[in-house]
C-alpha cells in the first residue's frame, strides 16, 4: 500500500499539496510514483509563473510513460526543486520530502478546501491501482 501522509492534501491527479501560510508545496504522490515507475525527466514550471487550479504545471517522464502534473491551487511559482534537474529519482526516494517539485505562494488559500483528504484520497488510489 502506498504511503499517504495525513497531514497533507491531494488530487484526483495524484498530486500532494503541504500548506504552510499561504506557500503551498506541490509534489506527485508515492502511490503516483509507484505506477510511473523510474523517473528520468522532470520539467518543472518556471519561478514566476502564474497557475491556476487545475492548469498543466509541468510533466514527470519514466522509463515507462510520461505523466502531466497538475497545479492544484492557483498562484505564483516562487520556487522549483532544482535538485530533480539532475536527479529525477529523488521522487522516487522521497516523494513527501525531498522529491517536492515546487512551490506556490497562493492566490486563494481556500481553494486548499476543493482538495482531497488523505482518507478521500486513499480510496481513489485504492481504486485506480492500474492507473496514475
Amino acid at each position: 500500500m502506498s504511503n499517504i501522509p495525513a497531514d497533507l492534501k491531494y488530487t484526483k491527479s495524484h498530486e500532494w499539496v503541504r500548506v504552510e501560510g499561504n506557500m503551498a508545496t506541490v509534489g506527485i504522490t508515492d502511490h503516483a510514483q509507484h505506477h510511473l515507475g523510474d523517473l528520468v525527466y522532470i520539467d518543472l514550471p518556471e519561478v514566476g509563473d502564474e497557475l491556476t487550479a487545475e492548469e498543466d504545471a509541468g510533466v514527470v517522464e519514466s522509463v515507462k510513460t510520461a505523466s502531466d502534473i497538475y497545479s492544484p491551487v492557483s498562484g505564483k511559482v516562487i520556487a522549483i526543486n532544482e535538485k530533480l534537474k539532475t536527479a529525477a529519482e529523488t521522487v522516487s526516494k522521497d516523494p513527501y520530502g525531498e522529491g517536492w517539485l515546487f512551490k506556490l505562494e497562493m492566490k486563494n488559500p481556500a481553494e486548499i478546501d476543493n482538495l482531497l483528504t488523505a482518507d478521500a484520497y486513499k480510496k481513489i488510489a485504492d481504486s485506480d491501482e492500474g492507473e496514475a
